[in-house]
């Protein structure tokens, strides 16, 4: 461990240093080795604008529904009822993309028992009779150990707040009555005029506009399994997890998947709840292996796929 923090591999320190403070549990990796300032002076390298709002009129949602991608790879493919899934393989992680052309079929899922405990994603995902779908809020999750029922932050369906901290603003990632994703950050009383069929907060967004929000770095959050969602130009929707905290297959970063939603046409995009809580379903199976020891995690919300 000596030699990635004081040997010539700054590329691997930085990683190591980001994928480390992300976290509760293993600062101490960092800590151990270098001082405040040095730890500050790498994680001030990944700058992140978060200001910007999605500008709602630039999204033409298509008429037509047809599952033809406008995006050519070589990688594996599925087509199946209007959407595209997407096997996605590189170094460092895993992932799979699912590619919905009508963003109307994506309504926000929320635990039954709100504020008590979550679902896992697979019996949410049956019991409102989604096809697909993948995690979406965070959660309270002291040492690890929530059980998926409280939100962080904010939740909205069919324009009622289910849910709601006390803040001054609330990072909002979700979906208005028109099938278009909405990012931004906005006060209560300016939820209450988005005219949200379902959100919930998270961040940072990844892209705004067309625009990339990564202006330097990795991302400051590390290599680690990761959800993200997000919305081309003509509405089609990307639901994205990747796989992480592995040996063989740390974890993507955040530019990793900036990188991803912008190689995929996305116009804007959000990341969401990643970690243990990272996990994507589609047609009757989880896809992924989540890296908790106990498997698919329980939540409080979900985008998914009807």
């Amino acid at each position: 461990m000596p030699m990635v923090y004081y040997g010539p591999f700054n590329n691997i320190k930085e990683m190591v240093v980001t994928s480390a403070m992300r976290t509760l549990r293993h600062q101490y990796l960092a800590t151990w080795f270098l001082s405040k300032d040095e730890i500050n002076r790498i994680m001030s390298k990944s700058q992140i604008d978060n200001t910007e709002k999605s500008e709602i009129k630039d999204i033409a949602i298509a008429v037509s529904t047809q599952t033809d991608s406008a995006v050519k790879t070589d990688e594996t493919k599925e087509r199946t009822d209007g959407v595209e899934v997407i096997n996605i393989n590189e170094s460092r992680y895993k992932g799979y993309l699912l590619i919905v052309k009508d963003p109307n079929r994506v309504e926000l899922g929320v635990t039954s028992n709100l504020n008590k405990f979550g679902i896992k994603l697979d019996d949410m995902a049956k019991e409102n009779g989604a096809i697909g779908g993948i995690n979406a809020g965070g959660f309270e999750d002291t040492d690890g150990q929530g059980n998926g029922g409280t939100p962080t932050s904010i939740v909205v369906k069919d324009g009622n707040v289910l849910f709601k901290t006390q803040n001054d603003s609330y990072s909002i990632v979700g979906f208005n009555n028109q099938g278009v994703l909405v990012i931004g950050n906005y006060s209560l009383s300016e939820i209450s005029k988005l005219n949200l069929k379902g959100a919930v907060s998270f961040e940072p967004f990844l892209i705004v506009n067309g625009k990339p929000t990564i202006k330097s770095g990795n991302g400051g959050w590390g290599m680690s399994p990761r959800t993200a969602i997000g919305q081309r130009k003509d509405g089609t929707v990307l639901m994205l997890v990747t796989e992480g905290r592995k040996i063989t297959m740390p974890g993507a970063t955040l530019k990793d998947v900036q990188d991803i939603m912008i190689k995929y046409e996305a116009y804007n995009a959000a990341n969401l709840d990643g970690g243990s809580s990272s996990t994507i379903y589609w047609n009757g199976k989880i896809l992924n292996e989540p890296s908790s020891s106990d498997g698919v995690r329980f939540i409080p919300t979900a985008f998914l796929i009807k």
